[in-house]
C-alpha cells in the first residue's frame, strides 16, 4: 500500500490496560529511534494523526487563549495592569486538574488539554465577577482594601453555585463507564479538580492580586485615584 505517495505497511498498536495512546506513541518513537534501518519512518493516520498533530500544538492554543482573556479584560477594565489579577489567577485552578489527574493516575491526553481549556474560561469568569464588583466600589472612592473584601463576599454566592453546578454536572463524565469511558473520564477528573480547587483559591488569590495591582495602576497613574463620592459607600 501507499501512504502520503511512500511505499508502506500498515502496522495497527492497541496500548494496554493502564497505558494512554500517548504513551503508546512514546513507545513507538522510542522503538522506531532504535530499530528502524536508515531510510526508514513511520506516520499516523485517523483519530492517532489528529491526535499526535494537536500535541505539537498545545502550548499555541494555551498561549494564544491567555493572551485574548488579557485583550478582552483589558478593554473591559480600560487598563492593562488589573487585568493580570483575573489572568494570574488562572494557573491555580489548573494546577488542581493537573493534581486531580495525577490522583486518579491518568495522563496529560487531548481529553485532559480539551477541559484546561474549558478551565481556563471558567475560572477567569469566576475571577471577573469578584474584580468586576470590587472596581465599581473603588471606582465609587471606597478603599482599595475594603473593596476587594467587598468583592469576594457579594460574589461568594454566584460563584459558588455555578462552580458547584459545573462540579456535579461533570461526575457522571468522571465515574463513566462503557465505550469511550477513558476520554469521558479524562475530561471530567480535569474539569473536576481544577473547578474544585481554583473555586477555594479563587476567593482567597483574587482579591489579594486586586490589591496589589489596583494599587500598582494608582501608582502609575495617580489621576484614577478617587475618594469616597457619596454617604451610601461611606456607610458600607
Amino acid at each position: 500500500t501507499r501512504f502520503n505517495l511512500f511505499t508502506s505497511m500498515d502496522v495497527s498498536v492497541t496500548p494496554n490496560s493502564g497505558y494512554s495512546t500517548g504513551d503508546g506513541m512514546k513507545a513507538i518513537a522510542e522503538v522506531a529511534k532504535e530499530t528502524l534501518p536508515e531510510g526508514y519512518g513511520y506516520e499516523y493516520s485517523g483519530l492517532t494523526r489528529s491526535e499526535a498533530e494537536s500535541s505539537n500544538s498545545t502550548g499555541l492554543i494555551f498561549a494564544l487563549c491567555i493572551v485574548f482573556v488579557y485583550l478582552i479584560l483589558s478593554a473591559q477594565y480600560e487598563s492593562y495592569i488589573l487585568p493580570l489579577s483575573v489572568v494570574l489567577s488562572i494557573p491555580f485552578g489548573l494546577a488542581g486538574a493537573f493534581i486531580f489527574t495525577n490522583l486518579f493516575g491518568h495522563s496529560n491526553d487531548i481529553y485532559m488539554q480539551i477541559s484546561l481549556i474549558m478551565l481556563i474560561g471558567l475560572l477567569a469568569k469566576n475571577a471577573i465577577l469578584i474584580v468586576q464588583f470590587a472596581l465599581e466600589r473603588r471606582r465609587t472612592g471606597m478603599a482599595i482594601k475594603y473593596s476587594a473584601i467587598l468583592g469576594a463576599g457579594a460574589r461568594l454566592r454566584p460563584i459558588l453555585m455555578t462552580s458547584l453546578t459545573m462540579i456535579f454536572g461533570m461526575l457522571p463524565l468522571m465515574f463513566a463507564s462503557g465505550v469511550g469511558a477513558n476520554g469521558n473520564i479524562s475530561i471530567g477528573v480535569g474539569t473536576v479538580g481544577g473547578m474544585l480547587i481554583g473555586t477555594i483559591a479563587l476567593i482567597v488569590i483574587v482579591p489579594a492580586l486586586f490589591i496589589v495591582f489596583q494599587y500598582i495602576e494608582e501608582k502609575v497613574m495617580p489621576n484614577r485615584r478617587k475618594e469616597i463620592a457619596d454617604s451610601e459607600t461611606l456607610s458600607e
